[in-house]
């Protein structure tokens, strides 16, 4: 299959669409900044903010509505004109990283020959609200071409850091003190108050480190490939410190655990300060402001904590933290597993390291999906976005048979807005499919909301058998009452899926060609597992077919899997206007029931809530499949995270899931 590169298959159409944009997008950004002025944001509404808000409508409204018809003529010509040229529109942009020499998906590809215990993938999902101004002020939320540049720096940042985890292992202790998080962040600690930690939520803080963030994929860079051999992979790099609750606290033994890649530099320059106890030197860059309090901001590593049952030294740990690092084997990494569940889970303040590939939704804006695509390919080579159809009804049904969007209502108004979802990739993209929903009902009619389904190849076996993996993107109707539209959209998406599998598959059973290592469907449901309005989607058979790792069954989640969608209206409180203090207020139960937004019913009075299993709204999901893999290999979740990272620019919780492939062969 060939990958759109460009929106039309000629220059001259794409020459008229630019002419035909250039009329509409005076009229259409006037509008915008006109309708934005009529809706402040809390922080407007504020005691300072108000008298400015306030100033500002009085000045530029009237300016803005006059403009607005004036500019009215040249945005009905340019409309007649853009409105047909969609008949020819592709449904998606494919880019590749043009700078080759950063160009890092060949070199994984021949990171996995399928052979040894298997190897992991991580998988990310977020809906960034990136709508036109006005739009997006209806979610309490501002700025959108300078949100979009930071939410890919904070990205970028968070997936290119090294991977250092951190293990502390208690027999006896159930709970761990903000505090001492603090402390593994500056060897000054934490000057908060404690605040106790539930058992069933883990938590990743920040570690300083020394790196550079010039390219993206660094880590890959370095590496150095044995003859004949495989690459070694990332887990392999991580560096990771175990603190044993049997032995007192005390640190593993870097010489008992055997010699490591990785090592905890300070540079010439710096090396008294650190000894001392000082600062660690840190220069500032691009996503650093806002990112977190401190000057680490997202470039820290990665610190899981592991809580058991035993009381920890926390002073004594905290100081031999800054010293003392060991590197284990990542066989000894997967035995080593949660108490309470077979795979690690967390609230985590950043993005996974060595994240490989991101589905984003409601990238709506035209320009803000520039931006955020031009920090995103400082990490990640391939990406897809303005991905969607536009146009009127007309224009839809014809598009029917060249875009892969099978059926449109008779009453589909004109499709203003994409479908908002972008997908980036580390891997390359093989094959890519767009279906838009048909049956999308209220303001959702005006997007071309619908799903994405990408087919990667992440490896090649010594036969020259392709490794390859589907990962599928998609938003839902967003209307809370609207079930049933949204039961009907998941009847489609599992249709569309099942082709998507079919028509790219160059296998058989008796010449398998491809070995299929992953099926990862994820996106915005807009529907969440405790609501009793929900019932009927909870139950549908997409979830007989792929897994939710946050899931017990239907109406119930895990004790530890908390809401992905924030109260818009607390969004620019101080209390969680950082990734470390949205992090800290959603591990205790007051903190989510004052953040995060929980179902209400609508046979009860909208201002009442009702009580309901769970910790919020879940609606950002993350899934696997296990069906269609290569028969003799088996996924299994090793991390899935719940990332404030985003806080302050976006109403939604990201997710991301850690997944390994085994193929059964022993390590050698």
């Amino acid at each position: 299959m060939v990958l759109h590169t460009s929106p039309f298959p000629c220059c001259c159409l794409s020459l008229l669409h630019r002419i035909s944009w250039a009329l509409i997008f005076p009229f259409y950004w006037l509008m915008d900044k006109f309708v934005a002025s009529l809706i402040p944001t809390t922080n407007e509404k504020c005691q300072r903010g108000s008298l400015c808000w306030v100033l500002r409508f009085i000045f530029t409204a009237p300016i803005y509505s006059a403009l607005c018809l004036l500019s009215v003529p040249s945005a009905i010509c340019g409309f007649l004109l853009w409105n047909p040229l969609q008949l020819c529109r592709r449904p998606y942009i494919y880019s590749r990283l043009e700078d080759k020499g950063q160009a890092s998906g060949s070199i994984l590809l021949n990171e996995w020959k399928a052979t040894g215990p298997g190897k992991s993938f991580c998988f990310g999902t977020a809906n960034v609200c990136l709508l036109p101004e006005c739009m997006a002020r209806v979610n309490n939320l501002s700025n959108t071409q300078a949100r979009a540049k930071e939410i890919g720096q904070r990205i970028r940042n968070g997936a290119s850091r090294p991977q250092i985890k951190i293990y502390i292992d208690s027999p006896t202790n159930t709970s761990i003190s903000a505090a001492s998080f603090s402390s593994l962040a500056s060897p000054q600690g934490g000057d908060g108050p404690n605040k106790a930690v539930p058992a069933g939520i883990k938590r990743t803080t920040s570690m300083e480190y020394k790196g550079d963030n010039g390219g993206p994929n660094n880590s890959e860079e370095h590496r150095n490939p044995k003859a004949g051999g495989d690459f070694q992979e990332a887990e392999d790099n991580a560096c990771i410190i175990r603190i044993g609750g049997e032995d007192g606290g005390q640190l593993s033994d870097p010489e008992a655990d055997g010699p490591g890649d990785c090592q905890m530099e300070t540079p010439p320059e710096n090396k008294a300060e650190g000894q001392k106890g000082q600062t660690p030197n840190h220069k500032a860059k691009d996503g650093d402001a806002g990112s977190l309090d401190s000057y680490t901001a997202s470039r820290e590593s990665l610190v899981k904590v592991r809580i058991g049952d035993s009381p920890t030294d926390q002073g004594s740990v905290n100081n031999k933290l800054l010293h003392k690092t060991s590197m284990l084997k990542k066989t000894s990494l997967r035995k080593k597993k949660h108490s309470d569940e077979i795979f690690d889970h967390e609230i985590s303040a950043f993005f996974p390291a060595n994240l490989d590939f991101l589905c984003l939704q409601e990238v709506f804006d035209k320009r803000a999906a520039g931006k955020l695509k031009d920090q995103l390919h400082q990490y990640f080579e391939y990406i897809l976005y303005d991905v969607g159809i536009y146009g009127c009804c007309c224009s839809c049904k014809i598009l029917n048979s060249c875009c892969s969007c099978k059926s449109f209502s008779s009453s589909c108004p004109c499709k203003i807005l994409n479908s908002g979802l972008l997908f980036a990739s580390r891997y390359p993209v093989m094959d890519a499919v767009y279906h838009c929903y048909p049956n999308a009902g209220g303001t959702d009619a005006f997007s071309s909301k619908g799903a994405l389904f990408v087919k990667v190849q992440v490896g090649c076996t010594p036969q020259d058998q392709r490794i390859v993996g589907y990962i599928s993107c998609t938003h839902l109707q967003a209307e809370g009452e609207d079930s049933t539209i949204r039961c009907e959209q998941l009847n489609q998406l599992q249709d569309w899926l099942a082709d998507f599998r079919k028509s790219t598959s160059s296998s058989s059973t008796a010449n398998p060609e491809e070995l299929v290592a992953f099926d990862v469907l994820c996106g915005d449901f807009n529907f969440d597992n405790s609501s009793s309005d929900d019932k009927l989607v909870q139950q549908h058979s997409l979830f007989t077919h792929y897994k939710d790792p946050c899931r017990i069954g239907p109406g119930e989640d895990k004790p530890w899997a908390i809401g992905t969608f924030l109260k818009q209206d607390r969004l620019h409180d101080e209390e969680v206007g950082t990734p470390d203090n949205l992090q800290k207020a959603l591990e205790s139960e007051e903190g989510r029931k004052e953040y995060i937004d929980y179902p209400t019913s609508k046979n009860h009075p909208t201002n009442q809530k009702v009580l309901v299993k769970g910790n919020g709204r879940r609606i950002d999901y993350m899934l696997y499949s296990e069906e269609g893999l290569y028969l003799e290999w088996k996924v299994e979740v090793e991390e899935f995270s719940f990332i404030t990272q985003l806080a302050g620019l976006t109403d939604h919780l990201p997710v991301a899931m850690r997944l390994m492939v085994n193929t059964g062969e022993e390590e050698v």
